[in-house]
């Protein structure tokens, strides 16, 4: 995988004062990757050192009052003619300076106020369609024994549970808010594992419950919220979906969004939920665009056909209508199940990074469609899925 990164994170003394700001997350990163680093500043010629520079009214000025706007724009072109020329997917900048800035920016007063907005150069590789996010990120998502990467499979896809070095199990029954009454359904075991994968610190939910099965959506996602507790800051959902003709093909997938019709919601059944300030949570990103990213980047190094799309989730258990499927057709949507849209709700409520992924075991709306026929396609893709997986714990 190809990954551009600021050259001061990994400790380049490029800056305006002459310093760096090595980063040990990204540096990780770095190792397992290839990598393009770029300064737009350095690549512009500014000196160093020279006054801070931030952006007011859309120009970048020096503190002195000197308008280094052009300067700016031509060290970002610079960089991006190299970064076509690399073929990233991914880059990761400097948050809050004038050419890398990614979520906000400081505001032209010199008096360490943010505002949002973004870089010269992040708006020019967003342009270019290469995900652009920051060190905190990438911080955010480094796994340990403090926070080890939460795992939830669903139907056919607990096999991965056994790749899973152990270090103590978890009867779901004793886990708080779990259903006491709630039996696996075939293709799910109700055992979590907490140890590692391939040596990074991991907890492994080999299954589920739904609504479908008359539990509470507060019910469902109580494997979340134990993750959470437990420490976890990054949640993989995988799930069996039905691929909407015309939108998605049969085979592996990323979930880039979801829409959520089974008219349940675990933030409306608040009762000051640990983590969860408001219910009033915003959903922008729901699946992190740094995750999918990595996922991609494993894909295509790994030769595993992926594709990626919108998931909506119903309640089931019946499968869908022909004209169900149409009109989730004309909704954009690729993939559907019953499951997956509830957890994810409430992970990135928790502030948890999440990545969405599925097997599309059926076409949507087809005859004759079975659970044991969706466990038995989960069985032929079970390869490449578990290599998808542990790629991303890798770069993680």
């Amino acid at each position: 995988m190809r990954v551009i990164v600021s050259a001061c994170l990994l400790g380049v003394p490029c800056r305006y004062d002459g310093s760096a700001k090595r980063c040990d997350a990204v540096c990780r990163l770095c190792k397992k990757t290839d990598v393009l680093r770029l300064c737009p500043e350095s690549s512009a010629l500014l000196p160093i050192p020279r006054p801070p520079a931030e952006i007011c009214g859309g120009r970048v000025c020096l503190s002195d009052g000197t308008d280094v706007t052009e300067d700016f724009r031509r060290g970002s072109s610079l960089c991006l003619v190299r970064a076509r020329d690399f073929g990233a997917t991914l880059a990761v900048l400097k948050e809050k300076s004038p050419s890398c800035g990614t979520n906000c920016v400081y505001d032209g007063t010199y008096s360490g106020h943010l505002v949002p907005g973004e870089g010269v150069f992040t708006h020019l590789l967003r342009e270019e369609g290469i995900c652009v996010t920051n060190e905190e990120v990438v911080k955010s998502c480094a796994p340990s024994v403090e926070h080890p990467v939460a795992i939830v499979l669903g139907s056919g896809l607990g096999h991965l549970a056994s790749l899973v070095k152990p270090v103590r199990r978890i009867d779901y029954h004793d886990i708080d808010g779990f259903p006491s009454n709630a039996t696996p359904i075939p293709g799910h075991s109700f055992e979590a594992t907490i140890g590692t994968i391939d040596g990074v610190p991991v907890i492994v939910y080999p299954g589920r419950i739904h609504l479908y099965q008359g539990f509470t959506a507060a019910e469902v996602t109580s494997l979340v919220r134990h993750a959470y507790r437990l420490g976890s800051r990054d949640i993989f959902f995988a799930c069996a979906t039905g691929a909407v003709k015309g939108n998605a093909s049969l085979g592996l997938g990323i979930l880039s969004d979801q829409i959520n019709l089974t008219g349940h919601n675990p933030l409306a059944e608040w009762d000051e939920i640990t983590g969860v300030d408001t219910p009033f949570a915003d959903m922008a990103d729901i699946y992190s665009p740094y995750l999918r990213t990595l996922a991609h980047g494993v894909a295509t190094d790994a030769g595993i056909a992926v594709e990626e799309g919108v998931y909506a989730g119903v309640l089931g258990p019946s499968f869908e209508t022909a004209a169900e499927v149409n009109a989730l057709r004309c909704l954009g949507v690729s993939y559907v199940g019953m499951s997956t849209v509830c957890e994810t709700i409430m992970a990135h409520a928790l502030g948890m990074n999440v990545l969405g992924l599925t097997l599309a075991a059926n076409m949507a709306g087809a005859a004759n469609v079975t659970h044991e026929s969706v466990l038995a396609e989960a069985g032929t893709s079970a390869e490449d899925f578990e290599k998808l997986v542990r790629g991303v714990i890798h770069l993680l």
